[in-house]
């Protein structure tokens, strides 16, 4: 009977650890994520489990106790079974319940997910014998379910960084083997997935070009499309690189070793781990001092932060925008449209070229600027640069327009921050009809995110006619400077999903109607838990 008391809540902590181990992998297997979900989840996460785990104990003796009065020696195991059974039944109910929450992205087990799967099997069964040891029934084991998956991370800390070295370093020997390849390393704190893909465009009219796809910014992801599409007829390799800690960028550019690079932007974002935008800003700059002595540094004119770095930068630096006599590259005689935007190029070397895109937006045109600084210095022509421009698709998911049946539809949900928002505003304005904007505001902004999302409400107030809010505790400051900002209660609409959110689209849409997604919500994110 003792191994059956162990042997089924270990089981049962390893079927319901699924789920932990999901949310690990969403916060891409880093601890320290994980830990912060832990720590703002913990009341119901740890208190489910608690209630199942002492509950199934504590029932445990209370019955034995009392069916000590009716069939006496075999008191316990009566009292086991019964105890299992209610047991298995509440796990059960409570794995369902987690699961019921349709995650956006679904639990995949890589080869990581079933090392580290393995490993959270190992701990469970090692924390049943330890109980059954020393005289416990395993069901005490539920107690500490949402922690299998933080002991079997620390566990398998040294055997995943051998194997990332491993990758890692095969990568490096790839690169180091090509002395002929230009490596261009891209950051910034928003629009470094857009400016990846419009300087790719750009460049592939001289050139043969590797960009990493979609936002593979991470030393995993880099070193995979490395190791797996980095070919021989490649001349320029684009290496976005992203952060969510001080060393991030350092550790990019250790790996591909660019010669050149680029700052988008910086801004407030991941400050839950950064703490501060200086923070922010200093490693943005990792990647300028790791460019070698005869590299080149590009920044996107903002009359900030950028700025700032731009001056501390040691090596050849240029700086590109929309206005000032001073840069390297800017755009004059802009037009801005709902199908796009023509802008006349300049130099400071006093070439022009007049360029037409599809892309929407003043913001994007600050992009597509910076990149063409950097297309200048690798040797295309102004005309070339010009068609290149004409040439540059929207990125999925940053501002795509999607044109439909009665109403236009403008796709900004990816990755949301305070200066995209109001750039994505700022279009909308520019369409005709009602304007509707669907939204759950910005996360990981740290102290200042329900500031940051009240500023966000006032500004949709005068650039929208309605707004449908997803999750009604998140949303609350944007409501606040909505009401605020003058917008009527009655066109507020707060929704739990998305799902709810294009219901409400359906009763109340109406012909000619500019719908802006703006933002999405993490992978893990969910008022629900």
């Amino acid at each position: 009977m003792n191994i059956v008391m162990t042997a089924i809540p270990v089981l049962a902590s390893v079927l319901v650890a699924r789920y932990y181990l999901h949310m690990f992998q969403l916060e891409s297997y880093q601890l320290d994520g994980y830990i912060r979900w832990l720590k703002k989840h913990s009341e119901k996460h740890l208190g489910w489990t608690l209630n199942i785990g002492v509950g199934a104990g504590a029932a445990y003796y209370v019955l034995g106790l009392f069916l000590s009065l009716f069939v006496g020696e075999a008191r316990w195991m009566v009292s086991g079974i019964l105890t299992l059974i209610g047991f298995s039944a509440g796990a059960f109910l409570l794995d369902r319940s987690l699961h019921s929450v349709k995650e956006k992205k679904p639990l995949v087990y890589t080869a990581r997910m079933k090392r580290l799967y393995a490993a959270v099997a190992l701990v469970a069964v090692l924390g049943g014998l330890i109980l059954n040891l020393i005289g416990l029934p395993g069901v005490f084991l539920f107690v500490g379910v949402p922690y299998l998956t933080l002991a079997a991370g620390y566990l398998m800390q040294p055997v995943e960084k051998a194997i990332s070295n491993y990758y890692l370093n095969d990568a490096k020997k790839k690169l180091d083997a090509r002395t002929d390849l230009i490596k261009i390393g891209i950051t910034g704190s928003y629009g470094k997935t857009s400016t990846k893909f419009i300087l790719a465009t750009i460049l592939e009219e001289k050139y043969d070009v590797l960009a990493t796809p979609s936002s593979f910014n991470t030393p995993m992801g880099l070193t995979r499309v490395i190791r797996e599409q980095l070919a021989d007829h490649h001349q320029v390799f684009l290496a976005e690189m992203g952060a969510r800690h001080v060393g991030d960028i350092k550790e990019l550019v250790d790996l591909v070793h660019p010669g050149y690079g680029m700052i988008t932007s910086v801004g407030a974002q991941h400050l839950e781990t950064f703490g501060s935008v200086d923070k922010v800003a200093d490693t943005k700059f990792e990647l300028i001092e790791g460019l070698p002595a005869d590299g080149m540094a590009f920044f996107a004119a903002d009359g900030g932060e950028v700025d700032k770095l731009y001056e501390r930068a040691k090596v050849k630096k240029y700086r590109a925008g929309l206005k000032g006599a001073l840069l390297d590259m800017r755009a004059d005689d802009i037009e801005v449209g709902p199908e796009g935007s023509t802008f006349v190029l300049r130099n400071s070397l006093g070439e022009k070229v007049t360029c037409t895109t599809r892309l929407l937006g003043r913001h994007n045109i600050q992009n597509i600027v910076l990149a063409c600084s950097l297309a200048r210095q690798l040797g295309l022509t102004m005309e070339q640069i010009a068609r290149g421009v004409g040439k540059i698709k929207p990125v999925e998911h940053r501002l795509q327009l999607i044109p439909g049946a009665g109403v236009t539809v403008i796709d900004d949900a990816f990755n949301s921050n305070p200066v995209g928002a109001k750039a994505a505003l700022d279009v909308l304005s520019g369409f005709p009809g009602r304007h509707v904007v669907v939204t759950p505001g910005m996360v990981e902004q740290g102290e200042q995110e329900d500031e940051i999302n009240r500023r966000f409400g006032a500004q949709m107030a005068y650039a929208c006619d309605i707004a449908i809010l997803i999750g009604k505790k998140h949303t609350a400051p944007i409501v606040e400077g909505l009401l605020n900002g003058g917008m009527a209660q009655d066109k507020i609409y707060v929704v739990s999903s998305l799902d709810e959110a294009t219901a409400v689209i359906g009763q109340i849409g109406q012909p000619g109607d500019t719908i802006l997604f703006e933002n999405d919500l993490p992978d893990n994110y969910t008022e629900k838990q």
